[in-house]
């Protein structure tokens, strides 16, 4: 199997290691740094009840293809197709108007996101690799970072732009710029989006991306009795 197969599990229990929190089989990042959860490749035992232990009764953690269906009474919240995609020549470079976001820059960051809803930004995730902006007169207006890490890696999330500066490649150029130096680390840059967002997935194989598999994104509910009930 590919460490992207299982990319949380690889990132947590590889270069993010120091990030992890665990219990039993099951691994995670802080809650205010990233919402991933993982399990490995062939887990054994009760895997379930170590992630229950590991999030809590009535937390949401992700669906693992790796552990199999949940338990009677895990309540299933969301299930989304998706696809991974990964560098097949991505013509990757700096941009001279991309600034390095750090901590400083994180409320700006996160209302970008709230305002764009390019998927999970938490107030730690920009601890997990580079994130670079673009500002427009101050303001942040567009931004793309790095998120997961398995070894050899580095995934490309968080790409957003302000509604009112769209269609102007802001997000591309700032796609290209992480993907510069993940390859300057002697990495390569990969990524996933919706199956259903067509337009973002041809942009990206028009940048040089291609598709490498399928994939599908849900989320349960921990049982609230679960401890009850281990």
């Amino acid at each position: 199997m590919s460490v992207l197969d299982n990319a949380a599990w690889a990132s947590l229990t590889g270069p993010h290691a120091g990030f992890a929190e665990r219990a039993g089989q099951a691994v995670r990042y802080p809650v205010d740094v990233s919402v991933f959860l993982a399990v490995p490749d062939e887990p054994s035992g009760r895997v379930w009840d170590d992630v229950a232990a590991l999030a809590g009764p009535g937390a949401v953690v992700p669906v693992f293809p790796q552990a199999g269906p949940p338990p009677a009474g895990w309540e299933l919240l969301e299930e989304m197709a998706g696809v991974q995609l990964v560098d097949a020549g991505v013509d990757a470079a700096p941009d001279p108007e991309a600034v390095r976001l750090t901590a400083a820059d994180v409320p700006e960051m996160l209302d970008l996101v709230a305002r764009t809803k390019p998927g999970p930004f938490l107030p730690r995730t920009v601890l997990l690799g580079t994130y670079l902006g673009i500002r427009h007169r101050g303001s942040l207006v567009a931004m793309a970072g790095e998120r997961l890490h398995p070894p050899g890696w580095t995934e490309i999330s968080a790409v957003c732009t302000d509604p009112a500066y769209r269609d102007r490649g802001l997000a591309g150029r700032l796609v290209r710029a992480v993907a510069a130096g993940i390859r300057d680390r002697g990495e390569t840059p990969f990524l996933h989006a919706a199956a259903a967002n067509a337009n973002a997935i041809r942009r990206y194989e028009g940048m040089g991306f291609r598709l490498r598999r399928e994939t599908s994104f849900g989320r349960v509910r921990v049982p609230e009795d679960w401890r009850e009930a281990a």
